[in-house]
């Protein structure tokens, strides 16, 4: 392998694949591809319903764990973030969701230029390859494949008919015209099988010459000369290396590991650093702030009728999958249906509850398995006011950093008053007629009378995330800003970061979809092509 490239990509997740795919496509441009964790190779990755089993698979995954946090009752929340080729996008549910125009024009109004939605909508569209055709709204050329689903359970029907009979709209496409309603969800899926970004856009450049992927490969820190960037250290193989980049380093360790990285190659809060015995490159302050991500409750009943996916022939599942071309259970993304709600407490024109429909039940993101058959209501409030922050725990890259998410903590309590918003429209969606003959006892909450302080009780005691964390090193044209809006990070040369990191703000959504537009984007503006 050479020891200089002219790119040198820090990260093979959703953003770093499109970014190794993007700029090795000229033949003359050498591109390194450095990640963390293993190959793609594991099974259950491919298969959509294997992601039930991946959650106890540790070694794709990096398995954080947040601070205690004050407003959920000191509980510490679970993180799941892929580490592995593909990234997150290798151990998602595959929803494809882009968010409404108006989330990325308030990026714009925040000083994210260039990032609008008419600036946005050409990168969903040309990464994009939807099995329904192209539109004014979607593309069908693209590398990713964005397909409806191949097998559906009953009751995620009946969750789309009872939210009709609690007076919703059913909605065929949530990036459609309007969001708002309720169905199925399309689905990052190529013939039934998962197509995150290492299947779209790394398997089919792995055999150019320009292009290099080390796995098993943790970057310690990135490499400075007279302000520039010029390249990484990083541990393989149990010895140290280093690479030299001619052009651009671009770290795409998404919105806890690009921000650590950073602070441990001297770019951060200048005291935090010095405390942790690191040389100060470029004092920004912002890098680790502004942590945001969607807190999710989940409402469970036990279903009277054994056509849950709880206790499915598991070994039955994995050979009719494999054997049968893709199809039945094993094609499942598990969050089948969903719905996009404006409550009765929205500030603007968006909808600002999503939901998520399981026909299975799910404590503590499936860690916990509970007897019998049930199915599961997620729902999350999509513009959190909340804000909060990472911070080193040492200046090593093996130990992993502080997460203080600050869930709730807005001084306003509107978060709260939407969580609990959240609980009384599952509840509400659920105990609707099209459930009447499926509709067991209740388990999480127990109880159907709850008022807004039970409820208050339940959303502290249960609230998870729902894995959308972005904003830590936040893009904007003021000089606080981490990055600018051509993502390159300020007091340096040569370094940008491209992920879910830059995000200004949440947007009303998943967010892979939109992690995969901004490095699309980010490939042009690199190549000077915008």
């Amino acid at each position: 392998m050479p020891t200089e490239f002219d790119y040198i990509i820090i990260g093979a997740g959703s953003a770093g694949c499109v970014l190794a795919n993007r700029l090795s496509e000229d033949p003359d441009t050498r591109v390194l591809l450095i990640e963390a964790g293993p190959r793609d190779l594991h099974p259950f990755i491919h298969m959509p319903a294997g992601l039930a089993k991946l959650v106890n698979q540790k070694g794709v995954n990096w398995d954080y764990d947040t601070a205690p946090e004050p407003n959920l009752d000191g509980r510490t929340l679970w993180w799941p973030r892929g580490r592995v080729l593909g990234g997150s996008s290798s151990i998602n549910a595959m929803c494809y969701i882009r968010g409404v125009p108006g989330d990325y024009d308030d990026w714009a109004a925040l000083g994210a230029d260039g990032w609008s939605w008419n600036d946005a909508l050409p990168y969903f569209k040309r990464a994009e390859r939807n099995s329904r055709g192209d539109d004014a709204l979607h593309g069908s050329l693209g590398p990713l494949y964005v397909s409806d689903l191949r097998h559906t359970n009953p009751l995620s029907s009946a969750f789309i008919e009872a939210a009709e009979q609690a007076g919703y709209a059913r909605n065929r496409d949530f990036n459609g015209p309007q969001q708002a309603g309720f169905g199925f969800y399309q689905v990052t899926q190529k013939n039934g099988a998962r197509c995150s970004t290492a299947v779209a856009y790394l398997d089919p450049a792995r055999e150019r010459r320009n292009l290099h992927v080390v796995t098993g490969a943790l970057v310690n820190r990135i490499t400075f000369e007279n302000g520039r960037a010029s390249g990484v250290t990083y541990r393989h193989r149990g010895g140290a290396m280093h690479q030299r980049a001619t052009r651009e380093v671009l770290l795409c360790g998404g919105a806890i590991n690009s921000p650590q990285l950073l602070m441990l190659s001297g770019i951060g809060p200048a005291a935090q650093l010095r405390r942790h015995g690191i040389d100060v490159v470029a004092d920004s302050v912002e890098v680790g702030q502004n942590l945001q991500d969607h807190l999710d409750i989940c409402t469970l009943y036990h279903s009277t009728q054994r056509i849950t996916y709880d206790r499915s022939n598991e070994l039955g599942v994995v050979f009719n999958y494999f054997l049968r071309g893709h199809s039945g259970i094993g094609s499942s993304n598990m969050a089948e249906a969903g719905g996009f709600v404006r409550s009765r407490h929205a500030t603007d024109e968006r909808a600002d509850i999503q939901f998520h429909f399981v026909p299975a039940m799910l404590d503590d993101h499936g860690r916990n398995r509970l007897p019998g058959d049930g199915y599961t209501v997620h729902a999350c409030f999509l513009r959190p006011r909340s804000r909060g922050h990472l911070e080193l725990a040492s200046a090593s890259a093996g130990d992993k950093p502080r997460l203080h998410p600050n869930y709730l903590g807005d001084a306003e309590g509107f978060d709260m008053k939407m969580m609990v918003e959240c609980a009384k429209l599952s509840r509400s969606v659920l105990t609707q007629k099209a459930f009447d003959a499926y509709r067991g006892t209740p388990i999480f909450p127990a109880r159907e009378d709850l008022d807004d302080a039970g409820l208050e009780a339940f959303v502290r005691a249960k609230a998870e995330s729902v894995y959308h964390p972005v904003g830590t090193c936040r893009m904007g044209r003021d000089e606080a800003a981490v990055v600018d809006p051509q993502l390159r990070v300020r007091g340096v040369d040569g370094l940008r970061v491209v992920d879910a990191s830059v995000m200004p703000k949440l947007i009303g959504g998943n967010t892979n979809a939109p992690t995969i537009m901004i490095a699309e984007r980010a490939a042009d503006l690199i190549r000077g092509r915008i």
